[in-house]
């Protein structure tokens, strides 16, 4: 690396990944610089290079001096090629110089053995060249560093002293913070210029927005710290204080925009909010306590920068997990802007269901993580049209290597390199959401089949059907379930396969609740979506939020509680409006056993259709509260309607289960399983059970309901045969007629001794 320099050979130390950021840096300043190895960019110059790059390097750590390089595999080499250099010109007599050291891949491989092999010979070299047979160390700091990499030694001094990320305006450093010099080269690799907005939304104890200050007005950050080298002789303090001025005049007023930070930690903020008033930037940064979920920005082409919590040292992977999805949710809603997040969860681009547009490779305090970009579209002020019939060009903001729009402004006196020729028009869609043309037409035919539905079904109120099914998959490639319940909607999306990303999804669904609200005339608010799964050991009527969005509404002139936002099904199944009615017409007089009762709508039916007597049997207190307060809605809530919080088949083995019953509705899930119980519940192993237990409960010439809505169910018949019964499917007078899907639901009518 000597042939670089004309005087110094310097080497500029910085993260792992942040090394071509340091060669612009170094670029910006008029120096010709290289990357070397890992976490080392060299460059040559006089003092004044060394000065300007301890006072203007944003995302280096330290400028050091190579005094010497050459092999050595034995001590004795070591030695004597380390007393072989002028240590005298960089230490005079008195000052301190502790050696550190490190060796990779080399004969040498002791490192406590080569600093005291590197610092005796130093002190014999001293010794000789001033003439003294002691050194106090009594006066100010040169430290030595002896590096040894495949037997090559390099021996450097570290003119910065404290690593240049202690700019002097932070002395108090909240929990697992960035460094400054990560946070500069953050913003660097960025697409990021002053004149654009830029949020970060984790921003602690304020770096990354202080950082994106400082560079945006143009601020040296090491105009306002203490360098070792600039007590040293050999670097006039007159040199140090003229680079300075000149460093302090070359800083701008303002910015032109304020820069945003914001998190939730109110005590991190308090710092941001002192580090932002010693930095001098507290003008140009604003800080506010707010979640993420809350995110939002009126304004356009704005960038975030982020450095969210990890898993790793905070919290745990499971609410992380939860953070990292909602954040596409969030982003979607800056469609103009440009995302950049830091993160040693490598798997981001798995939780956000979508690839980035580039990825670097850094290590944050030894952690490996990966910086993410997420580009959006390019402001107009930085697109030009394209040639008279050229291809329209997708243009990310910078390539993989290189730190982005923004160059940093050079002091005074600096070189600065050919400028690149103007970027192509940048027609990049959002980064997070956004419908995709085929998205868009499968949408347009959606609409046009719910409509088409509608008008087909609009007769069904006047016929006091006032809850009925409006959609069902019609279009395959919008597989939705919409319900009408009285002026709102329920709808249910089937679980499959998709190419959207989660962010994109979200924006489906926007579109999907928009349709839906115009075609069916009702408010938005009371358009109610969920995301239906196949069932994996869960119940059909497991509960998926907290929303309490309860409404009444009647059918065959009686009235039901139904909640639309909290459970994957409603508590009133449309798909037995026919059965249900039914079971009215038969209920006169019966003594009526309702088992899965659920929320108890079959009891209701049969308690106005005027049964003597009912028993509604089910595991759930939440559902038997529901079943009474249906029956309190009809005023039919008595003693006689009995509501027994039992398993069914334990409550058929139990003496308290009576006999003689001449009227029952099975309706059992296809799975179930309950804390409350030892066996789960599937209705195709069960059912023999089933049938076994009630059977006897019931008065010969008894009717039994008994429906499932498994797809592959298999009737018992031989042990109904056995036990006397006559089965019968009467699945095509149950299912209703706007139905789509006539396999819905699967419903027998069994006789008893019949």
């Amino acid at each position: 690396m000597t042939g670089l320099s004309p005087n110094l050979d310097l080497v500029a130390t910085c993260a792992f990944g942040l090394e071509s950021v340091v060669a612009r840096e170094l670029g910006a300043l008029g120096v010709e610089a290289k990357p070397y190895a890992t976490g080392r960019v060299g460059f040559g110059g006089d003092a004044a290079t060394m000065i300007r790059a301890n006072l203007w390097l944003r995302a280096a750590d330290r400028v050091l001096i190579a005094v010497g390089r050459f092999p050595a595999s034995d001590f004795g080499v070591l030695f004597d090629a380390t007393y072989a250099l002028p240590w005298e010109r960089w230490i005079p007599h008195d000052f301190a110089f502790p050696v550190d050291g490190r060796s990779v891949k080399s004969q040498l491989s002791s490192v406590p053995a080569c600093q005291k092999i590197v610092k005796k010979a130093i002190v014999e070299r001293l010794r000789s060249a001033h003439g003294v047979t002691t050194l106090p160390e009594t006066g100010p700091t040169v430290r030595v560093e002896v590096a040894i990499l495949k037997d090559q030694v390099t021996l450097t001094i570290d003119t910065s002293g404290d690593g240049l990320h202690k700019r002097g305006y932070r002395p108090l450093v909240g929990e697992a913070a960035l460094k400054e010099t990560m946070a500069a080269g953050l913003i660097l690799l960025s697409n990021w210029r002053p004149e654009r907005p830029l949020i970060d939304p984790f921003c602690g104890s304020g770096t990354i927005p202080i950082e994106a200050a400082l560079i945006g007005r143009n601020i040296a950050p090491g105009l306002c710290r203490d360098f070792d080298a600039q007590h040293w002789p050999c670097f006039p303090r007159a040199q140090w204080d003229a680079l300075r001025a000149e460093a302090r005049a070359a800083a701008r007023p303002a910015l032109p925009i304020t820069i945003h930070g914001s998190d939730i930690d109110s005590n991190a903020l308090s710092l941001a909010r002192a580090h932002a008033v010693a930095a001098g930037v507290d003008r140009d940064v604003h800080f506010q306590r707010r979640d993420i979920a809350d995110l939002e920005s009126k304004a356009e082409f704005g960038v975030i920068i982020a450095n969210p919590p990890y898993g790793v040292r905070l919290g745990d992977t499971e609410s992380t997990d939860r953070l990292y999805a909602q954040l596409p949710i969030v982003f979607r809603r800056l469609p103009t802007w440009s995302f950049h997040i830091l993160t040693a969860r490598l798997d981001l681009e798995r939780l956000f269901g979508q690839e980035a547009t580039r990825r670097r490779k850094l290590y944050n305090s030894r952690i490996e993580c990966t910086y993410f970009s997420f580009l959006g579209p390019k402001p107009p002020s930085l697109r030009r049209d394209p040639e008279p019939g050229a291809e329209p060009a997708l243009e990310p903001d910078a390539p993989a290597d290189d730190p982005g729009e923004f160059e940093p402004e050079s002091p005074p006196g600096a070189v600065r390199g050919a400028q690149p020729p103007p970027a192509p028009p940048a027609l990049l869609p959002a980064a997070f959401g956004g419908l995709r043309g085929r998205d868009a037409r499968e949408l347009d035919q959606f609409a046009s089949r719910l409509e088409k539905n509608v008008r087909h079904l609009r007769r069904y109120p006047s016929r006091g059907i006032t809850c009925y099914r409006v959609y069902e998959r019609d279009c395959p490639d919008v597989p939705l379930i919409i319900d009408v319940y009285e002026g709102a909607a329920h709808i249910s999306e089937y679980e499959r396969e998709h190419s959207r990303s989660a962010a994109q999804q979200a924006d489906w669904w926007d579109r999907v609740r928009d349709i839906t609200a115009g075609v069916l005339s009702i408010p938005r608010d009371l358009v109610f979506t969920k995301e239906k799964h196949r069932q994996r050991g869960l119940t059909q009527h497991e509960k998926v939020a907290d929303r309490r969005a309860t409404r009444v509404i009647t059918e065959g002139g009686l009235r039901f509680e139904v909640n639309l936002s909290d459970y994957v099904d409603t508590g009133l199944f449309l798909d037995h409006r026919l059965t249900r009615a039914m079971v009215r017409e038969e209920a006169p007089g019966s003594r009526f056993l309702n088992l899965f009762c659920y929320t108890g709508s079959f009891t209701v039916y049969a308690a106005a259709g005027g049964a003597a007597s009912t028993t509604s049997v089910d595991l759930s207190n939440t559902y038997l509260s529901w079943a009474r307060r249906n029956l309190e809605l009809n005023s039919l809530w008595t003693p006689a309607h009995a509501l027994v919080r039992e398993g069914v088949l334990e409550f058929l083995e139990s003496p308290d289960a009576g006999r003689g019953y001449t009227l029952a509705v099975v309706d059992p899930p296809t799975f179930s399983n309950s804390k409350s119980t030892e066996d789960d519940w599937e209705v195709g192993r069960d059912q023999a059970d089933l049938f076994e237990r009630l059977i006897p409960r019931m008065a010969p010439g008894g009717v039994i309901y008994f429906s499932n809505n498994f797809r592959r169910f298999k009737l018992d018949e031989a042990t109904l045969a056995r036990l006397g019964v006559t089965a019968r499917e009467i699945s095509s007078r149950t299912v209703p007629p706007e139905y789509r899907n006539r396999r819905i639901h699967r419903c027998w009518r069994l006789v008893v001794g019949g």
